[in-house]
C-alpha cells in the first residue's frame, strides 16, 4: 500500500520544456480589507488573481494551493497596501524557492463611497471599479492603481448648434426694436424659448497609475476626488430639483470633447507626486452616435504603459 499521497508536480517532468511568464489563478473570491489614508479601513468583496513566474523549464507545474492561501491569510489578517502587498509577493516567491523569481498578484473590486448631492446635500452611495496590481520581480516591486470614474459630458458643438437655433428663434419672436423685458422672460420659460438643447452622454474615465516605489499608501479616494474636481460633472447619487438644475447648469459650463477631458486630466496626474506614469482613457458613449468616442493620454516614462 502507498504511504504517501503522489505529488505529480515535484515528481514528474514537463512534456515539453520551456519556461512560462505566468503560472497561477484567476478569480479568486476573497474578502478584503482595503487601507485608505485618513479612513477606516474598508471591507471589499474581491476577485484576486495570482501568479509566479515558472523558470524551472524542466518543472510539471507550480503549487497553487501555496498561492491560495497565502491570499486566504492577507484576507484573515492583513488588508490590502503596499507593504502587505509586497510581504504577499515575497511569500510567493519563497514558496516556490526552486521554480519562480517574479510573482503578481491582482485585485478586482468595487469601492463604495458616500457621495453628497450638489445643493441639497442628500446621500448617496456611488460604486468605483477598482483594479490593484502588484508585480515583484528582480528590478523590484511595482504597483498599479486603476479606477474607472463615472461623469457627465456635454457635446460643445452641439451645445453652439442650440444656442444658433436659440438665436434664430428669438429673432423670429421679437422683430420689433422695442423688446418688453417681461415678455422675453416669459417666452425663455417655455418650449418655444429653448427650441434646442445640447446632447450629453455618461462618460467614463478608465485611469491607470503606476505609484512611486516608496509609496506607503493606496491613493483610492484622492485619485477619485481629484479626477472629479478636475472634471466638475461627476455621476451624482441622490438628487433633488435644486441638484439637477446645478448640475445642469455645470454641464453647461463644463463643455467637453473626449480631448477636453483627457488633456484635463493628464494636466492633474502630471501634478501629482505619487504618480511615476499613468495611462488614461476616456470613453464617451455618445448619445448622437452608434459609436463611442475615445481619447487615449499617457506620461511617457521609460517602462510605460502600452497603449491599451
Amino acid at each position: 500500500m502507498p504511504t504517501s499521497m503522489p505529488d505529480i508536480a515535484n515528481q514528474d517532468s514537463a512534456q515539453t520544456v520551456g519556461t512560462l511568464d505566468w503560472v497561477g489563478m484567476s478569480n479568486i473570491e476573497m474578502p478584503l480589507l482595503v487601507t485608505v489614508p485618513g479612513q477606516p479601513d474598508r471591507q471589499v468583496s474581491a476577485k484576486v488573481d495570482a501568479f509566479v513566474s515558472l523558470d524551472d523549464a524542466q518543472a510539471k507545474g507550480i503549487h497553487m494551493s501555496r498561492l491560495y492561501l497565502a491570499v486566504d491569510e492577507l484576507s484573515a489578517s492583513g488588508s490590502l497596501q503596499p507593504a502587505q502587498l509586497h510581504t504577499l509577493l515575497k511569500t510567493f516567491i519563497h514558496t516556490h524557492a526552486d521554480l519562480s523569481s517574479s510573482a503578481m498578484v491582482r485585485f478586482h473590486f468595487d469601492y463604495h463611497l458616500r457621495r453628497k448631492s450638489l445643493i441639497s446635500k442628500k446621500q448617496g452611495w456611488k460604486a468605483y471599479p477598482v483594479t490593484l496590481q502588484a508585480v515583484l520581480s528582480e528590478q523590484g516591486l511595482e504597483i498599479e492603481l486603476g479606477v474607472q470614474i463615472p461623469y457627465s459630458s456635454t457635446c460643445p458643438c452641439s451645445a453652439a448648434l442650440a444656442r444658433q437655433i436659440i438665436q434664430d428663434a428669438f429673432a423670429a419672436r421679437f422683430e420689433d426694436d422695442s423688446i418688453d423685458k417681461d415678455d422675453v422672460l416669459a417666452w425663455l420659460g417655455t418650449t418655444d424659448g429653448v427650441p434646442a438643447t445640447p446632447h450629453s452622454q455618461r462618460s467614463i474615465a478608465d485611469i491607470k497609475v503606476k505609484l512611486r516605489e516608496d509609496g506607503t499608501d493606496l491613493p483610492i479616494e484622492d485619485l477619485i476626488d481629484a479626477v472629479e474636481d478636475t472634471l466638475k460633472t461627476p455621476v451624482q447619487a441622490a438628487v433633488k430639483r435644486e441638484d439637477e438644475q446645478e448640475f445642469a447648469r455645470l454641464n453647461g459650463q463644463n463643455l467637453m470633447f473626449c480631448e477636453d477631458a483627457a488633456r484635463r486630466i493628464k494636466h492633474c496626474l502630471n501634478q501629482r507626486q505619487d504618480v511615476r506614469d499613468f495611462w488614461v482613457r476616456i470613453n464617451h458613449y455618445e448619445s448622437l452616435h452608434a459609436h463611442d468616442a475615445v481619447s487615449i493620454a499617457t506620461k511617457g516614462v521609460a517602462g510605460g504603459f502600452l497603449a491599451r
